[in-house]
């Protein structure tokens, strides 16, 4: 009876993790699908584990080496390896079925609420993570803090990490941390020309 419980807990948190969660924010189909199917694939192994002689510690280490190959086998960005991970967690959580009752219920409710708020737009939506080539050398700070600024339409400039800077080509590469007051811009990967500097962004923070 347990094992039907804990199926359906398993199967209604990934569909929220998933359609609630990722694929309203972030519009990615192919992960969405890949969510679902590990979480499931999890659920049934740890439930087979946890009802043979077969050590757990085994299990966990079956996990850990096909989450390695998943995530070396493609490009994910950081708010996607924990959604990874949330689906993974789930499915080992109400796979294992852990006494009592109200555990692994209270957990998997934990895991939702943690990424429905750090997920959140209204968490730090101003704040953006950028890697910019400039077609110009620019080796003062000071100046380059106030030139990405200008750049960003007045943003406010963190931290700005030079990658590369090229004297023979006069070119600057760097990468940028800065909060803007609109909130318009983009928040997935994306690239773009904004007054002959190419922008690629990174990641949206």
């Amino acid at each position: 009876m347990n094992v039907l419980l804990f199926a359906a807990v398993d199967i209604a948190a990934i569909l929220i993790l998933t359609f609630g969660l990722y694929l309203r924010r972030h519009r990615r189909r192919d992960l969405a699908v890949s969510y679902i199917g590990i979480n499931i694939g999890v659920f049934a192994v740890a439930t087979a584990l946890a009802g043979s002689t077969v050590s757990a510690g085994l299990g966990m280490g079956l996990f850990g080496v096909l989450s390695i190959i998943r995530l070396r086998s493609t490009e994910l960005e950081q708010h996607e390896i924990a959604y990874y991970f949330s689906a993974l967690a789930i499915g080992l959580i109400t796979g294992m079925g852990p006494t009592p009752i109200w555990l692994p219920l209270a957990l998997v409710a934990l895991i939702l609420i943690a990424m429905l708020i750090a997920d959140h737009s209204k968490v730090l939506p101003t704040y953006r993570h950028q890697e910019v080539i400039l077609d110009r050398a620019i080796a003062n700070d000071a100046e380059m803090f106030a030139h990405l600024s200008l750049l960003f339409g007045g943003a406010t400039i963190h931290q700005a990490v030079v990658q590369q800077l090229d004297l023979v080509n006069d070119k600057t590469i760097v990468k940028v941390r800065y909060s803007q007051a609109n909130d318009a811009l983009p928040t997935s990967t994306s690239t773009r020309s904004i007054e002959n500097h190419e922008v690629i962004s990174e990641q949206a923070r």
